[in-house]
């Protein structure tokens, strides 16, 4: 067994490559899988539980909703790939929901450890629910991390790809709350020029809070930089 990594990837970190067995394939290497895609690699802590039973049923529901956005989903487990086969036909057969992704078999815990799933606070021979947001270049543009016992919410999971790929395509950002089709929040200036030639936006295109805080309407669609 290797020893947990404490190093987890940061936000702006090249996304670890690897080589593994998943449900899809004998062996996949992540990088050639994920081709020019965004990525939701997410992890559970074992098969056969309630709780990852219930989402990865509700990922498998909005999956074509990641589909439209340019986003492939990735499970991931330290179970074989045997028990993965196994658990998948029994949520077909008994809940009537087929996983239309692949999912990892890790039972070395070697991609586990590359992404800082293992946390011995909380089990050191099963991963945490961890989430990883990883753009077409293969970069690692979000991560969320939650604990054993608590289940993720997806429309949050979408949110936040929807909320990525928006700033992306518009060179904006977005404030606390936000849905598509909301205000989104005008890049601050960055010299004094810039402030007076946003003064001239009051009552016009900006929402002029103050010099530092500008919000605007997205002229482009929402997510038109995927």
């Amino acid at each position: 067994m290797l020893e947990a990594n404490t190093q987890i990837p940061r936000i702006g970190d090249p996304a670890p490559d690897f080589k593994a067995v998943t449900t899809h394939s004998e062996e996949m290497t992540f990088s050639e899988w994920q081709d020019k895609e965004w990525v939701v690699l997410f992890s559970h802590p074992a098969d056969f539980t309630p709780v990852c039973s219930t989402e990865l049923m509700e990922f498998a529901r909005r999956s074509d909703e990641f589909t439209k956005m340019g986003a492939k989903l990735i499970g991931i487990s330290v179970d074989s790939v045997h028990s993965h086969l196994a658990w998948l036909q029994n949520l077909k057969e008994k809940m009537g929901v087929e996983i239309p992704y692949p999912m990892i078999a890790d039972i070395n815990m070697k991609v586990s450890n590359l992404y800082g799933m293992i946390h011995p606070g909380a089990s050191s021979t099963a991963t945490v629910r961890a989430v990883f947001l990883i753009d077409p270049k293969r970069t690692v543009r979000a991560l969320v991390y939650y604990p054993m016992n608590v289940g993720r919410n997806v429309d949050e999971v979408l949110r936040l790809l929807t909320a990525l790929q928006t700033a992306d395509g518009n060179a904006v950002a977005t404030p606390v709350n936000w849905t598509p089709g909301e205000r989104v929040v005008v890049p601050p200036p960055k010299k004094m020029a810039d402030v007076k030639e946003r003064e001239t936006h009051k009552g016009g295109d900006y929402d002029y809070k103050d010099f530092y805080l500008c919000l605007k309407e997205l002229k482009t669609p929402v997510g038109a930089g995927r």
